[in-house]
């Protein structure tokens, strides 16, 4: 499984680059630096607290682990995963030196963010690809589908037993059983929850009324904390369903769903439907802001189309003096190929090259 795993992820990788390489980025004019060239830069010391969102926790540990072991123990980087609502809020309040979150800073929060930063504004920096799969524990079963219609009103708990007459009309000729449904969401803000109810909304919007947001909003189901937390219920409840970062999913041998996606197709998760999806993202942010937007109606032929990007929000300008040199450092390690590479190990998807160069100048900048 875990050779497997390292194949398809390094796959995406590859795959998305090919992609993005067509893709406009007319909203931003940065240009990559003579630093931007993939060679992970030189060492500091000091104390960096951060935290966020969990889908890239295990990406964080395997840098620290990469970092340390590079520039000895004079740099202590301390993170935790608590989920990207409180990263951001970490990250206002000055607790955090820089947040991990897979979704941006909502319009009320930039400014806030940007006064913390108060001699430039909070920037949001790509740094780690992660599809969303949708799992489930039914039965024995192991190859269900869904229209994104199918998972609104499973989500929304209008389909409460799996041998509703709407899931048997994605799954010809499987035997559903009467188990009730259980549905699984995050307890606490999370990325992950917006990324998933922003596709639920994007494309399921008759069905989908709560509109997307960091918390859960729709009634019912069981609230677990963490990608971890959602895995371990699907794994011990049968009849439950619920959304998990893909590395939580194969880690954790979770059956997922194939998708119904814009072109007509159900879709497994793979890297190849995930890179076709990622290459039809756009950054939208401005300056040295690399905010993108996911198309999750993309009509590509074979794409998946729940994934999302992880952000490691932080100033552009103004990071506190003693915490700058370590957090600049830090930062062009994972930015750099070196840094992106180590991603395979731990079951994330390293940037797609055209935006990791975008985001190594950045960081070679700040200040």
């Amino acid at each position: 499984m875990k050779l497997q795993r390292l194949g398809i992820l390094a796959g995406i990788a590859l795959t998305a680059t090919v992609a993005l390489a067509a893709c406009g980025t007319d909203n931003n004019s940065s240009t990559p630096s003579s630093k931007s060239t993939g060679t992970a830069a030189g060492c500091a010391t000091g104390t960096v607290n951060a935290q966020g969102s969990t889908a890239q926790q295990n990406a964080i540990a395997q840098w620290i682990k990469n970092y340390n072991s590079k520039c000895g123990s004079g740099a202590k980087i301390n993170y935790n995963g608590t989920g990207s609502g409180a990263g951001q809020t970490a990250f206002i309040q000055g607790t955090a030196d820089f947040a991990g979150s897979d979704s941006p800073l909502s319009a009320d929060q930039q400014p806030q963010a940007n006064n913390r930063c108060k001699s430039g504004p909070a920037i949001h920096l790509p740094m780690v690809v992660g599809p969303i799969g949708v799992v489930y524990n039914v039965g024995g079963l192991t190859n269900l589908q869904f229209k994104p219609a199918t998972l609104a009103e499973i989500f929304s708990g209008k389909i409460t037993k799996w041998n509703d007459a709407t899931i048997a009309a994605d799954n010809p000729g499987v035997k559903l059983p009467s188990t009730a449904i259980t549905t699984v969401h995050r307890a606490e803000q999370s990325g992950t929850t917006d990324n998933f109810t922003n596709y639920l909304t994007q494309t399921a919007a008759a069905q989908w009324t709560f509109g997307h947001d960091k918390a859960w909003k729709a009634p019912g189901g069981d609230a677990e904390t963490g990608s971890a937390g959602v895995s371990n219920e699907i794994k011990s409840k049968d009849g439950s369903i619920g959304y998990d970062e893909w590395s939580y999913a194969v880690l954790n041998n979770l059956n997922m769903a194939k998708i119904y996606n814009g072109a007509g197709q159900y879709q497994a998760l793979t890297a190849d439907s995930a890179g076709a999806t990622i290459g039809g993202a756009k950054v939208v942010g401005t300056g040295d802001d690399l905010q993108m937007s996911i198309d999750y109606s993309t009509t590509a032929q074979g794409a998946y189309p729940i994934v999302l990007v992880t952000y490691e929000i932080v100033c552009d300008k103004g990071t506190p003096a003693a915490a700058l040199p370590l957090v600049k450092s830090f930062l062009e390690y994972t930015s750099s190929t070196d840094g992106q590479s180590a991603l395979t190990q731990v079951g994330s998807a390293p940037l797609p090259e055209q935006i990791r160069a975008k985001v190594a100048s950045i960081v070679s900048n700040l200040s």
